[in-house]
């Protein structure tokens, strides 16, 4: 499913994987998280709940632009540097500079019309 996602005020899209947990995210747009940086390495934001992890496949490290969600915190974030953690759940890819997401305070994700 291709997402058009504003960051800051600028549009770029990306595309969630068909699996349970991008599917369940996709019900949820459109969605707006405030944004916090974890580690120097991704952004941070909640959603409203937890998605399901139902059928979920292999957990996996991130690459950068990666949209992952780490399902003990309940938490989506992205990459834009080295992946700290193996145990994400990878929901799709965000087509955007890595400098961009790097310095992203806010961003919503709304289906592509």
């Amino acid at each position: 499913m291709r997402i058009r996602l504003t960051i800051d005020g600028q549009q770029v899209d990306g595309t969630l994987n068909d699996c349970p947990a991008a599917r369940d995210l996709a019900g949820l747009l459109p969605l707006t998280l405030e944004l916090k940086d974890f580690h120097g390495t991704e952004r941070i934001g909640y959603p409203p709940r937890k998605l399901t992890t139902d059928g979920a496949p292999q957990l996996s490290a991130a690459k950068a632009g990666d949209l992952a969600y780490y399902a003990p915190w309940g938490n989506l974030f992205y990459q834009d540097g080295p992946a700290p953690s193996a145990d994400l759940l990878i929901l799709g890819h965000l087509d955007a500079p890595v400098e961009q997401l790097a310095r992203a305070e806010r961003i919503t994700l709304a289906p592509v019309p």
